[in-house]
C-alpha cells in the first residue's frame, strides 16, 4: 500500500508542476490584452488574474481577509486529503485518483495565492456569446478529480453477502 500512497502523492505533485509550468509560460509570454485563438469560435488562450475562487466568485470582494481565508481553506483541503490518502487501501481506485487530482489542483492554486495573492487563469472556452469563465490546469485537475469522485459515488457497490 505504501507504493500506491506515493503514486497518489506523485500524481498530485505532477499536477502542481504542470500547473506552475503552464502559468509561468502564460505569465511570461501572454499580455493581459492578448488573445490567442486556438480553435476559432470555441477555445482561446488569454491571461487573467483571479483573487477569488472558481469562476471569479469573491474576485471583487471588499473584505480585506478574503485572500487569506481562501488560502487557509485551500491549505486545509490539501492537509485533509493528504491524510485521507495516507491509507489508500481503504479507497476505491476512482476515489484515490480523484482525491490526488483535487489535492494537486488545490496545492497549485494555493501556491499562487501564497506567492502572488492571486491565481492566473488562461484557458477560455466559449460558443457564440456563451462563455465559460477562464480557468487553469489546477482548476482542470480539481474538476476532473471531482468528476471521478462523483462517478465513484454513483457507481453501484458490491455488498458482502449477509452471512447468518
Amino acid at each position: 500500500m505504501l507504493d500506491l500512497r506515493w503514486k497518489a502523492y506523485a500524481a498530485a505533485a505532477a499536477v502542481v508542476a504542470l500547473d506552475r509550468l503552464t502559468k509561468a509560460i502564460v505569465e511570461s509570454r501572454v499580455s493581459f490584452d492578448a488573445t490567442y485563438r486556438v480553435i476559432p469560435g470555441f477555445f482561446e488562450i488569454v491571461r487573467s488574474e483571479n483573487r477569488g475562487v472558481a469562476f471569479g466568485l469573491f474576485n471583487d470582494s471588499s473584505f480585506a481577509w478574503v485572500g487569506a481565508l481562501l488560502a487557509l481553506a485551500s491549505l486545509a483541503a490539501v492537509v485533509v486529503i493528504a491524510v485521507i490518502l495516507w491509507r489508500p487501501a481503504r479507497l476505491d481506485r476512482a476515489t484515490l485518483w480523484g482525491l490526488a487530482l483535487i489535492m494537486g489542483g488545490a496545492a497549485g492554486n494555493l501556491l499562487d495565492r501564497a506567492i502572488a495573492g492571486k491565481v492566473t487563469d488562461f484557458l477560455l472556452f466559449y460558443i457564440g456569446s456563451y462563455q465559460w469563465p477562464a480557468f487553469n490546469a489546477a482548476d482542470s485537475a480539481i474538476v476532473i478529480g471531482s468528476g471521478l469522485l462523483l462517478l465513484d459515488l454513483l457507481r453501484p457497490k458490491r455488498q458482502a453477502a449477509n452471512v447468518s
